[in-house]
């Protein structure tokens, strides 16, 4: 029987080779759908380990099967996502990153790491476990579409089918060493709403002869934040905001369009269906008063992250056995999303969240800073936790 001490001892001997791991990710980071040199990095070791793995999924994607005994008996998956951001890194670490402009600002570094981890352990104790791991490492988790999408209509969680599939996401709202879950709902649905409204452009000086379409257009904001606050059903956290907004005119210079670009988050699937329709009634409401059009497109983002009971139950019960049980929390719903949640559509899933920050260190950063980093001891715990909910889901019939 494995036990946690077993996998903290294999852990620990092969800490180092993790740490440097992570810090090659760190130093190479890639942009979503453009992750070549991180796949074939994670292709050769799994090569070297002997892993049977498969490339090339969803583009850069790839996945691997640790089988042990009777390896038809059950499936579990363990996903990772491994694309970095646009962000020019400014820690003055010996790890950062190479490229320009480009830095694992989100922590996937880790993520993949650890996975690996996962890999190097699970292979050295396939003689000692029932059952088939699936180690799903994901491109683009960052930019819409999405990774996740691409690889479920590719046949990622086919052949074998999981019966439940585990994530975790690094986390600096929690010191390294602590853990948090959070049963059934727990991330928002998200989409990218962006309006134009259009008139004719003219002098400001002459309203008569131009259209104020910048005026007109900060009326549809106002209107639409009020309308959707006065709608929005009791009980089910909303967020519509809107962060960029264009009107190439002048001083003096109407514009003849005014782009308006924003969000909206929720945790309702019929209510997003609602707020899809709203957002075309108000603006042809507003804009129609002043004679000017408009045109709405809205990108449909990742759906709601649901966290099964049954299986996050699991995890936290064999978080609570590895760690201890003061080192795992009950975590609040976010209004920030995952396109993990595609996978939790799909499968019974958890997605959890690894502490990271360590104060003393002064590693307190948030996640998509230009200063972000984590407490490495975060890999430590992060590998061998992730391999111990794996090996319990296996065991849960």
């Amino acid at each position: 029987m494995i036990t946690k001490e077993t996998i903290k001892e294999l852990v620990s001997a092969n800490y180092d080779m993790l740490r440097q791991t992570r810090r090659h990710l760190h130093r190479h980071p890639e942009l979503s759908f453009h992750e070549t040199e991180t796949a074939r990095y994670i292709a050769n070791l799994l090569a070297q380990w002997n892993i049977d793995h498969q490339t090339g999924i969803a583009g850069n994607g790839l996945v691997a099967l640790i089988k042990g005994k009777n390896p038809d008996s059950k499936t579990v998956a363990l996903r990772a996502d491994m694309d970095a951001l646009p962000i020019q890194e400014e820690n003055k670490v010996a790890y950062r990153s190479l490229n320009t402009g480009i830095m694992h600002a989100c922590g996937h570094d880790v993520h993949t790491t650890c996975l690996l981890g996962v890999a190097y352990l699970l292979q050295k104790l396939k003689t000692e476990f029932e059952g088939t791991v699936k180690l799903i490492f994901q491109p683009a988790e960052e930019v819409l579409p999405g990774g996740a999408q691409q690889m479920i209509t590719e046949g990622v969680l086919d052949n074998p089918k999981p019966a439940t599939i585990v994530a975790q996401h690094v986390f600096p709202e929690l010191p390294v060493g602590k853990v948090g879950f959070r049963t059934g709902e727990y991330m928002a649905s998200s989409d990218e709403i962006n309006i134009y409204v259009r008139g004719k452009g003219g002098h400001a000086a002459m309203p008569e002869r131009g259209d104020d379409a910048v005026w007109v257009a900060s009326q549809l904001i106002v209107a639409l934040k009020k309308r959707v606050d006065e709608q929005a059903p009791e009980g089910v956290p909303t967020v519509l905001s809107f962060g960029k907004i264009v009107g190439n005119g002048a001083h003096n210079v109407f514009p003849a369009e005014v782009a308006i670009h924003g969000t909206f988050r929720t945790f309702d699937e019929s209510w997003r269906a609602t707020v899809h329709t709203l957002l075309h009634e108000v603006a042809a409401e507003i804009t129609g008063k002043q004679g000017l059009s408009y045109e709405v497109i809205i990108d449909k983002g990742y759906p709601v992250l649901i966290n099964n009971d049954k299986v996050t139950q699991a995890a936290i019960e064999a978080a609570k056995t590895y760690l201890g049980e003061e080192q795992v929390v009950t975590l609040p719903r976010r209004m920030t999303v995952e396109d993990f949640a595609y996978y939790a559509q799909r499968v019974p899933a958890c997605f959890y969240r690894l502490g990271v920050a360590n104060h003393e260190k002064g590693i307190t950063s948030g996640l998509h800073t230009p200063t972000f980093d984590v407490d490495e001891e975060s890999i430590r715990i992060g590998t061998g936790l992730l391999t111990w909910i794996a090996l319990k889901q296996l065991a849960n019939k």
